[in-house]
């Protein structure tokens, strides 16, 4: 694995002076003192893990970004387009395989942002599809009438005519992940609308998925009804291709499911499928990862503790450690990009200034010595 970081520019370059000089002024000088002018954003497949297994130093690499007493000096995430499980379960995972403390807040997953639309949603009746535990995904963020689309299309009989062939419904694991999507969606009454449609993660059986989305986005969302008002659709990444471990070609991401979704929608309805994707690249993932990693800044140190209506700082720097360049920010003028660049992929990032390092460990040591941050490890 080879890593290239694309020259960084400063935020500051974009910002008027002025606004940047009142937002100083606005900050304490013991939260100043404390003040990193920098934050980093982690992809974790790939770049932090392969599988679960830890790779490129990352678990050294990490310590770094902490001092002795185990508090962290500089503020980090872990930026995904991943997801299927509560960022909390993920926090608690990558603390046991990294070795350090890791708080929910630090994991932005591709569905984090589901959150934001929280009022709008909270008290209508909606679905969630995708891998993993969708409507325990959704519930946790305090959704409070969300049901999966598996357990959705289980009430309404040969909605999905193939499903006596698909055998790998008998799989213990995925029994499991049933029944907790059941006490999620308890108490539902699935013939009333539905108001929205979630697609929280990669969705497993992509036949009945597109075709009971098929049947609640061309009914206004009630089955049976014909040429209703489409209900919001949102999916939470579109990338079309994702890297596994030991497959050489790229494997087919939620962006192809929301291609083939929208060929067949387009085809049997007369208007064109509306729907509202989130994940890298969108410019919002990096703005909320920018706003995320300020509130780490804030409550990183016990100084800071109890400053939560003070006006931090903009970070002059973020910068993005990635194994895919097609999902990083394409407003390269606004955020620093740092790519891990596999030299066996198929895409080339080609014109553009990169520093080649070999590990996330240096990764880490390139930012730090540019930022002149001397922390060491034990």
């Amino acid at each position: 694995m080879r890593f290239r970081f694309k020259q960084p520019v400063p935020l500051s370059l974009l910002r008027p002076p002025q606004a940047a000089a009142a937002s100083l002024r606005s900050v304490p000088k013991q939260l100043c003192n404390s003040f990193s002018s920098f934050g980093i954003a982690f992809d974790i497949d790939g770049v932090i893990l392969r599988g679960t297994t830890p790779i490129g130093n990352s678990r050294r690499a990490l310590r770094r970004l902490y001092d002795d007493s185990g508090a962290m000096n500089t503020p980090f995430l872990f930026l995904t387009n991943g997801g299927g499980i509560p960022e909390s379960r993920r926090a608690s995972e990558l603390s046991d395989l990294l070795g350090v403390k890791i708080l929910a807040s630090q994991v932005v997953q591709g569905h984090s942002p589901f959150r934001t639309l929280l009022k709008r949603y909270e008290n209508e009746f909606i679905v969630a599809t995708g891998k993993g535990e969708p409507a325990v995904v959704m519930s946790e963020y305090g959704f409070k009438r969300v049901i999966s689309l598996e357990e959705y299309a289980s009430q309404f009989k040969n909605i999905d005519p193939v499903a006596q062939y698909k055998r790998w419904t008998t799989n213990q694991e995925l029994n499991c992940s049933r029944n907790s999507e059941k006490i999620a969606s308890s108490h539902i009454d699935c013939s009333q609308k539905v108001k929205a449609a979630f697609v929280v993660s990669d969705p497993v059986d992509w036949g009945r998925d597109i075709q009971v989305l098929c049947d609640i986005l061309t009914s206004g969302g009630v089955l049976g009804e014909e040429n209703g008002q489409q209900p919001p659709l949102y999916f939470a990444a579109d990338d079309l291709q994702y890297q596994v471990s030991c497959i050489p070609s790229e494997r087919l991401g939620m962006g192809a499911f929301r291609i083939a979704l929208e060929s067949v929608f387009n085809r049997i309805h007369d208007k064109p499928l509306e729907y509202t994707s989130f994940g890298k690249p969108n410019p919002f993932v990096f703005s909320n990862a920018e706003r995320i990693l300020r509130h780490l800044l804030q409550f990183s140190s016990p100084g800071n503790v109890g400053m939560e209506d003070v006006s931090l700082p903009s970070f002059k720097t973020l910068y993005m450690i990635g194994d895919n360049p097609w999902l990083m920010s394409k407003e390269h003028s606004r955020i620093p990009l740092v790519f891990d660049f596999d030299q066996d992929r198929c895409f080339q990032a080609k014109g553009e200034p990169y520093t080649v390092v070999d590990t996330v460990e240096d990764a880490v040591e390139f930012i730090l010595k540019r930022e002149d941050a001397s922390y060491v490890v034990d």
